[in-house]
């Protein structure tokens, strides 16, 4: 893992939806990056099995780890239980087929705080079925508004109520550094990886990573306390820019190696 201590630095593919898979290795290649999340909206398309295992294979031809499968699949969202199993089985064989160790799911499609109580249990059981039926695939949740993990204490009730479940971690829009920290603590234990970006205080202001050192520098020593394998991928630059990418991997590597020393 390089210098960079047990948090690997990596990228997610829809930082370049628009590009091609191959050409999103040659990138992150050259921006001495280790790991891609690939994204099935552009990369990985479901029942593209073929592609998923072509696109893995190059990955780590070229020296680098598949680190997930950034699934788009949201828990309790299809109504049809079949169809919602049928679906599921398609992102696990996508994920194996792309030879991704982790699925990453969303946590239903309604905030928390306007979830119906038959809503919630809906998605809470659809989770469970996830991590029931993957195996040795490990199925983590992003960590986005619109969802049961908009809020850390909804994130941390949902971990609590299904067993073998994981979280990913990124800043909430407008969150105060020490108020986004708390909430990175409150889901520590169920870490898997943290979508590195710099927006503030909207999605509509992409910064330069290290726009928001402080907190990243803050983020990286509270993931290096765990001592596990986490980790960190660049999810956004400024203007999708692929001229950029070797800036903020450098900025990103800089605070691994400061929180790993």
């Amino acid at each position: 893992m390089g210098d960079t201590g047990l948090m690997t630095a990596g990228m997610c593919s829809v930082t370049y939806r628009h590009l091609p898979a191959d050409r999103i290795i040659e990138l992150a290649v050259g921006a001495g990056l280790e790991r891609i999340e690939w994204g099935q909206d552009a990369h990985i398309p479901l029942g593209g099995e073929a592609e998923a295992h072509r696109v893995g294979e190059a990955t780590r031809a070229a020296g680098l780890t598949v680190s997930s499968l950034g699934s788009y699949y949201r828990a309790g969202e299809i109504d049809d239980l079949e169809e919602d199993r049928r679906v599921w089985r398609r992102v696990l064989a996508a994920a194996r087929a792309l030879g991704a160790p982790r699925v990453r799911v969303w946590a239903g499609k309604t905030g928390s705080a306007s979830v119906t109580p038959a809503e919630r249990r809906r998605t809470l059981d659809a989770l469970k079925r996830c991590v029931d039926t993957a195996g040795d695939v490990v199925v983590a949740t992003e960590f986005h508004d619109g969802t049961l993990t908009d809020d850390a204490v909804s994130a941390r009730a949902m971990l609590d109520e299904v067993p073998g479940l994981r979280t990913y971690w990124q800043p909430p829009n407008g969150m105060p550094d020490g108020e986004a920290l708390q909430g990175l603590r409150t889901v520590l234990d169920r870490l898997e990886a943290v979508h590195v970006f710099s927006w503030w205080p909207t999605p509509r202001q992409r910064w330069p990573l290290d726009h928001r050192e402080g907190l990243w520098r803050a983020v990286m020593d509270v993931v290096a306390s765990t001592g596990r394998p986490i980790d960190a991928l660049l999810e956004f630059v400024p203007g999708d820019d692929p001229a950029v990418l070797g800036r903020e991997a450098a900025t990103l590597r800089r605070y691994l190696r400061r929180a790993a020393a």
